[in-house]
């Protein structure tokens, strides 16, 4: 068997590499426009950073697996095609700010269909909103050369960080096809690939609408846990109470269980705001307002957390941060990655910049690049931006520290020595619950936790 997934971005290079490792005798290329990445992706110096993944790429580099800019070839040669190319929300025209815009996987389709040759079994990957299935096919229908193609959905459940982990031992698989004779086949295809290493009970196959909606459906109810909680951290600030304890009381019930209850500054990444933002907008599509109203809160609430906890710095620093130095540990959306998209930090930052704030800026995966790219500077303008080597570094002489991501190496910082050579009195955001606050305050620190008064 010969596969090609276009999209060489972070589900497809991860998701197109293990399949490479695990079965040997498929063929599987990886394509993309984009030569820089597909530059990256044939160096040792990959374009994304996941715990174990060079080694599985390097493995099977040049063995069964290839990554190219020859979209064309790999289209034709491959009988599965794997669609891995980004949704992002619409930034025009109708659906602005909602909406999925699914321009890229249009564009795929009709290079499909048009220099397609064979019949094709073509595998959503993307995260695209209910029915985009019905849009493949009619672009891949519209053709007369009378070569049957099938669309089956495959969305991927990767958590950024854990995302080997993931694919090693899925919770689940989730394929959905046609019911007609040749949809099921093109579904029985796709489940005897994942078989290769995946026990047949953790695969699941649905139609096509259940299998595009359980996706938008599960990143939905992971987002609403997380600002569940976050909500209920705002009423321990006030009460005394501690938000973890709370979680772990709440989370020992087995009707609730306990992932997902861990209190931060909020949920980032590329898939949690985007897919709720177009889980309301088909909602208010299907004419259903009190359903999208509903989903609505919980990025409302993701936006709250962000503010709060910016209005405690200033609370705490005699409400003005201007000209003040506040080290940002920190800046990827989550430890073991290096995406920023919708990290909560950029808000937190772009706030405190407002405010006229100098911020030191040390992540040890996310560039400086990036970081300036998702605030919105150049290097010209970010004269109040600093980027730092070490979280020592960015917290000398700081008027403040504030831990937007939970890396490992906060925990073990020299707190002690750091406090020395702050401005005082100093203070610390624990933005992520990962140190022992009351331990921290003995040192010195004027220090708060999210949902700790």
């Amino acid at each position: 068997m010969k596969i090609c997934c276009i999209g060489a971005g972070y589900v497809g290079g991860p998701t197109m590499a293990m399949i490479a490792s695990k079965c040997p005798d498929i063929q599987v290329a990886v394509v993309d426009i984009n030569q820089a990445r597909i530059d990256a992706w044939n160096s040792d110096h990959l374009p994304i950073y996941e715990p174990g993944l060079d080694e599985i790429v390097s493995n099977a580099r040049g063995q069964n697996l290839l990554f190219s800019t020859d979209v064309d070839r790999y289209i034709k040669e491959s009988e599965v095609i794997f669609i891995s190319v980004n949704t992002p929300t619409k930034e025009y025209g109708s659906g602005l700010g909602q909406a999925a815009d699914l321009r890229y996987v249009e564009a795929c389709a009709r290079r499909i269909a048009e220099i397609s040759e064979s019949s094709k079994v073509i595998v959503e990957k993307s995260t695209v909103p209910v029915r985009t299935a019905e849009m493949v096919r009619t672009i891949l229908e519209s053709t007369n050369k009378g070569v049957p193609h099938y669309v089956v959905s495959n969305p991927e459940f990767l958590a950024e960080g854990t995302a080997v982990e993931d694919l090693l031992k899925p919770d689940r698989v989730l394929i959905g096809g046609d019911s007609t004779p040749g949809g099921q086949e093109a579904v029985k295809k796709i489940v005897g690939i994942y078989e290769n290493w995946i026990n047949k009970e953790r695969i699941i196959t649905t139609n096509l609408w259940s299998s595009e909606l359980s996706k938008l459906t599960a990143n939905a109810f992971l987002a609403q846990r997380i600002s569940s909680i976050n909500a209920i951290s705002a009423l321990c600030e006030e009460t005394e109470a501690k938000v973890d304890e709370v979680a772990r009381a709440i989370g020992a019930d087995s009707r609730i269980g306990p992932k997902f209850l861990k209190s931060s500054i909020g949920f980032g990444g590329s898939c949690f705001q985007k897919d709720i933002l177009n889980l309301c907008y088909l909602c208010r599509y299907f004419r259903l307002p009190e359903v999208a109203e509903y989903w609505d809160q919980v990025i409302r609430m993701n936006e709250y957390q962000k503010e709060r906890f910016v209005r405690r710095i200033l609370d705490s620093m005699f409400n003005t941060v201007s000209g003040k130095k506040i080290a940002i540990l920190g800046y990827a959306f989550k430890k073991d990655t290096n995406d920023a998209r919708e990290s909560p930090a950029i808000g937190i930052c772009k706030r405190l910049l407002e405010e006229k704030a100098h911020l030191a800026i040390y992540d040890p995966k996310v560039s400086k690049k990036t970081i300036l790219n998702t605030l919105g500077l150049t290097e010209i303008q970010a004269d109040s931006v600093e980027f730092c080597g070490s979280a020592k570094a960015a917290c000398h002489q700081s008027h403040c520290i504030a831990i937007l991501t939970e890396w490992d190496e906060f925990k073990d910082l020299d707190y002690k020595d750091i406090y020395m050579n702050m401005v005082k009195p100093a203070t610390l955001f624990d933005g992520r619950n990962i140190l022992d606050i009351d331990s921290i305050r003995t040192i010195g620190f004027n220090a708060k936790g999210i949902g700790v008064g």
